[in-house]
Parts: structure tokens; sequence; C-alpha cells
């Protein structure tokens, strides 16, 4: 099947299913039921009540004032390219550098700027991604009435963020965060593209730096996928599926999942909370994974065999099985971790990088 179809390069990506919608949720309440499956879910209608959805209803213009506002006048970092762009953010040809610029802006000036191309065919591109509401637009949060209803660990966990997406037409390419989200469609649609993360391979992630927005993303073109040089990406499509909002509707999107997200608009608002279940201590997984690439990857291949056991067998199955046969006092680092065994065993971990 594979050989038939890297022989060809179809013109658009079809995925023909669609994640799970919940229709006309009680405003502003998510359900608790969502967070135990662990798959991306649809809440139509959850953020119709909000009134910068309402604003977006009236107009651009209306929607432009409404968020000026609530904007304290911060500076912000600001996406930028020229009409050529299309709104992809991504690399150059060699993937050595993004094919786009960031710098320094105001937000009223980016809005005055989307509001003035959008008659033109092909406008130049601006986006303003994950800015921060309590920095930026500090009295907004009291008009964003939402309960997540989510279950609260009796640990601590990194502090919540909710954010604002602002710009004309764009595409963020397909990428993970380590996050829970839920992606609120203020003004324009939004479509995500969304793949569990044992798809990974199939999806050709691309350099760890640069990215685009800090995290790696995959090198497929989803709208001319190129079948002969990404094979396995064909199987990638038969495991997603397509999430559309519309303004007011939201998306409940687990961490690590893939998704690409793609805003035709040329006005497109977005307010997105992220939230971690797991402990403040653990830091980021991205320590994990640069460590094994340097201490594990170029290992014979049987060696990297015997730490892959390894791993499975302290980390990832069950992971009380490592501490559960010996004494209490004896388990350490193996038992339940707190915030003093995790500062023992980043000492550890740099006192052995050290040496």
């Amino acid at each position: 099947m594979h050989n038939a179809i890297a022989r060809t390069t179809v013109p658009s990506l079809t995925i023909n299913r669609h994640c799970r919608v919940i229709d006309n949720c009680t405003s502003g309440e998510v359900p608790q039921s969502i967070f135990s499956a662990a798959e991306p879910v649809v809440l139509k209608g959850l953020v119709s009540h909000w009134p910068i959805v309402q604003q977006g209803q009236q107009g651009n213009n209306a929607l432009a004032d409404y968020i000026n506002s609530h904007y304290n006048g911060q500076p912000t970092q600001v996406y930028r390219a020229g009409p050529g762009l299309n709104g992809r953010y991504f690399y150059n040809d060699n993937a050595t550098a993004l094919n786009f610029t960031v710098d320094t802006g105001k937000v009223d000036e980016v809005l005055q700027q989307l509001l003035a191309w959008q008659s033109l065919p092909e406008p130049p591109s601006a986006y303003i991604a994950s800015n921060l509401i309590q920095s930026h637009f500090p009295t907004l949060s009291a008009q964003l009435p939402l309960q997540l209803n989510r279950p609260k660990p009796d640990y601590a966990t990194e502090p919540d963020r909710v954010s604002i997406w602002l710009g004309n037409r764009s595409v963020a390419a397909c990428h993970y965060d380590a996050s829970e989200n839920l992606a609120c469609c203020v003004a324009g649609k939004r479509t995500f593209t969304l793949f569990p993360p044992e798809q990974v391979a199939n999806l050709y992630p691309g350099p760890l730096q640069p990215t685009p927005g800090g995290q790696v993303i995959s090198m497929v073109d989803f709208d001319q996928p190129d079948f002969e040089r990404y094979p396995r990406f064909a199987d990638a499509i038969a495991a997603g599926c397509i999430a559309e909002l519309e303004p007011g509707d939201a998306l409940y999107l687990p961490s690590m999942w893939w998704h690409r997200v793609a805003a035709p608009g040329n006005f497109n608002v977005l307010i997105n909370y992220w939230w971690s279940n797991a402990p403040r201590y653990t830091g980021s997984g991205m320590n994990l994974l640069y460590h094994a690439l340097l201490c594990l990857r170029e290992k014979p291949e049987h060696e990297r065999k015997a730490w892959q056991a390894l791993l499975n067998y302290y980390v990832f199955d069950d992971p009380q099985q490592a501490a559960a046969h010996l004494p209490p006092a004896a388990q350490g680092v193996l038992g339940p971790l707190d915030d003093m065994q995790a500062r023992q065993l980043r000492a550890m971990l740099l006192n052995r990088l050290n040496r």
C-alpha cells in the first residue's frame, strides 16, 4: 500500500473522522467527565456567553475596540511575514531558519493593521501567539466566566495560564504541547487536525532547534503532503481526527496530542487555558529527552535495548513496582517523590553531568 502511495503526491489531506462533539453545552461549565477520557472533545457553545465572543458577532471593528479597552499597552512578540506566506509559519527551504520574523510590537497597532488588511486579496501575515491575559489584558479575566470542573490534585502543579491568540490567516504546523489545553474560539473559525501521541514517527518531526513556537513541528505540508518523502504520513492520516470550531465553541485537547491549527479568516481570535496535572517538581519532560540523546542514542544496540528495559521497569511500566519489594526505609527516590527527593535527584544528576 505504501509503495503505491509513494509514487504520487496528493493535492490535499483527507481525514474524514471527527473527534467527539458535545452539543448545547451549558454556558461556561466544562463537564468533568471529559477529563478522564484523555482524548479531544469539542464543546459546542461553551463560551458563547462571553462578552468578547458577543462583541465579535458585531463585527471585527467592535471586537478590536473591545480588546483594546482591556489592553494595558505592554509590548509583546509579533510574528510577521510578507504576503507570500499565506499564514504558514514554518521553515526556510533547508529548515535551518524560520520563514518569518519575530519582533516587538503593540497589540493595538497589530489590531489596526489586521483591520486595514481585511480587503487585501493577499495581505501580509501578522500573528500574536500565546499572549498571557494576566500580563497584557488584566481586566479581561473577569469577563471570561468559566468553570473547568477538573479534578484538583493534592500537590503543587505549575500555575495555570490563560492566553490570547490574535492574527489574520494562520497555520500553526502540527506540534504537541506538554500541558492540558482548553482552546476557546472567539472570532473566526479554527480547524484542529489531531493525532494521538503514538503517531510521532508517522508525522516526521523537524529539528529540535529552531522551532516556530518552542515545540518541535511536523515537516509534512498538510495541504500538499509529499508521500514519496513522507510515506508513513498515510498511517497518521488513518489515525487522525478533525475538530472544527466556530465562535463560542471550545476544544479540550489532552497534553502530548499532536495538533495542527488552521485559522483561514482575515481576523481570528482564540483564548486558551493551559494547566498541568503533574507535580511541579517533575519539571519538563524535554530534560529527559535531551539527556537521553546525550547518554543513550549513540550506545551499541544491545546496550540501548538494555536501557530501554531498565527505563520501562523504573519509569514507563507500573511506577510502583521498582520499590514494592523494598522496605520503606530503603526505597529512597524509588518510592513516592516529594519536593525534597526531587531536589536530591537533581543534585545527583548535576553531580554526574559535571564530572
